[in-house]
């Protein structure tokens, strides 16, 4: 029986897939990404430590809010660096009757073995992915997360290969992720897939600066501004999100 390293719960959480959902959030991410409002989430091994049932036993008591769309969530940190618990906890999870979603940046993935095997299974037991594409250009995504994209777009690939829907996240930070052309190349991107049931545009904001600074990072974007509401529908437009009809509203 594995344990998961968790970082926190959210019993009521209404923006992490469709309906009322029981969010856990993982604990260890290798991600740096600039604007990560969760840094005290980074740590791996750190956090409290539970079984899959004891989470499960958590989240129940829940239940009778979840309504017909609701469930279980869970995010991070990156969810998938603990995948063995991912696959135990998730099938718990199916045996109850509960919808089952990963909210991922997808770094971790790869073809390789002993991984691939594990994440094809784990899909078995998975209604929907949230995946974040941070930046579609390389150079850019690395610059701004300190980790490649090339897996992170191959994980979404093969959410298509294997027809599981997903959500496509991408955060809009002003001057940093906002080019109109790599927000065409990312749609170009959503395009090709056939398996995109939503896309959103989080608006960035500088709510985990205070956390940066309390760990004693620096914080770089410290200029940043949260984009108006000319930016963020330029930006829907550009990524055409109202052409994504499923799950418009919980």
């Amino acid at each position: 029986m594995s344990k998961a390293f968790v970082h926190s719960f959210e019993t009521f959480g209404s923006v992490d897939g469709p309906g009322v959902r029981f969010i856990v959030f993982l604990q260890g991410c290798r991600m740096r990404c600039q604007y990560c409002h969760n840094p005290d989430s980074w740590k791996i091994g750190g956090g409290d430590e539970f079984t899959a049932q004891e989470i499960l036993d958590k989240a129940l008591r829940f239940r009778s809010y979840w309504g017909d769309n609701g469930g279980i969530t869970v995010s991070g940190g990156e969810p998938l660096l603990q995948i063995d618990f991912l696959l135990e906890f998730f099938k718990l999870c199916k045996k109850e009757g509960i919808h089952t979603t990963i909210d991922t940046a997808a770094a971790p993935f790869t073809r390789e073995e002993p991984f691939f095997s594990k994440f094809k299974e784990l899909m078995d037991y998975t209604d929907l992915l949230m995946i974040d594409i941070k930046e579609i250009d390389p150079q850019k995504h690395l610059s701004l997360t300190k980790v490649k994209n090339d897996n992170i777009l191959d994980c979404i690939k093969f959410t298509d290969e294997i027809g599981k829907p997903i959500w496509i996240r991408h955060v809009l930070v002003p001057g940093l992720t906002d080019s109109v052309e790599s927000l065409e190349k990312t749609n170009a991107f959503i395009k090709s897939l056939h398996n995109v049931e939503r896309v959103e545009i989080l608006p960035y904001h500088s709510f985990g600066m205070y956390k940066w600074e309390s760990l004693g990072f620096k914080y770089e974007l410290k200029d940043a501004k949260t984009p108006n509401d000319e930016e963020m529908k330029k930006a829907q437009d550009l990524l055409e999100v109202a052409s994504y009809t499923k799950w418009q509203t919980n």
